[in-house]
């Protein structure tokens, strides 16, 4: 009795995925003969930043194959449509896929600013949270804290600030001030000169922070959460109109 229980059991197993197997390829065949009639895009914005809204995307995936509508789905090449999306630096990822309607779905992630780059000789840029530097556009605006200076520039020629070191360290310093909501706030501009030398320009008091480099920020951003709680509260708001932290273990106010 067992051993036939154990053998009907087995043979349930075996049609249930010769079923499954079946439903995969009759939905396959099916969807190899559905033509693509449109573009479905849906796209993943969590941070609200409306660089490209759905329409660019969809005009950007018809450019890349002018003529897929129409066509059948099997016969789209979705990989190299994914990665003319990926060349617009605003999107962060692609996925393609048809349905049986005849849909082409394209889900499509975008980049989160977190600073804008101020340049004197070249376009304004945007630095997205994975270091990876950015167009502006006319659509949109992102209220962002602002980088400066001719330091920046190696950076954006190489179009990503994790691609040198100093970026490296910038863009971690960045990450930093942005998960503090009071840096966050106070943080308004940073300066990078052709040294590497970091000049923070405040939000709210008005002393000029000459930072330096942004080697060991951690420990010079609680040097000067010292001289805003314990210093300038007893010597006075407006006595001061830099504060150097560049000298290890020192607060240097003049």
């Amino acid at each position: 009795m067992k051993l036939n229980f154990s053998i009907r059991h087995e043979i349930r197993i075996a049609l249930g995925l010769i079923l499954v197997f079946f439903l995969i390829a009759f939905s396959e065949r099916k969807q190899g003969g559905v033509l693509c009639t449109n573009v479905v895009v849906e796209l993943e914005n969590i941070h609200d930043n409306h660089f490209l809204d759905e329409s660019d995307v969809a005009r950007l995936v018809e450019r890349s194959t002018p003529s897929l509508k129409g066509m059948a789905i099997n016969r789209l090449d979705l990989r190299a449509i994914e990665k003319t999306l990926l060349l617009d630096r605003h999107i962060s990822d692609a996925e393609l896929y048809g349905d049986l309607k005849g849909n082409l779905i394209v889900r499509v992630e975008l980049r989160r600013p977190v600073a804008r780059i101020v340049q004197d000789d070249a376009p304004d840029a945007y630095v997205a949270e994975d270091g990876v530097i950015m167009g502006i556009s006319d659509k949109f605006s992102s209220r962002v804290m602002i980088l400066s200076g001719k330091g920046m520039k190696p950076m954006v020629e190489a179009g990503d600030l994790t691609k040198t070191e100093t970026g490296q360290k910038l863009k971690e310093m960045i990450e930093y001030i942005l998960e503090d909501s009071f840096w966050a706030a106070q943080v308004a501009q940073m300066d990078l000169n052709s040294r590497g030398e970091i000049t923070i320009y405040p939000q709210v008091t008005g002393q000029v922070v000459e930072f330096g480099s942004p080697d060991n920020f951690e420990t010079k951003l609680r040097k000067l959460m010292v001289f805003y709680k314990d210093i300038l509260p007893q010597k006075g708001w407006t006595k001061y109109e830099r504060v150097n932290l560049t000298y290890e273990g020192q607060i240097i106010a003049r």
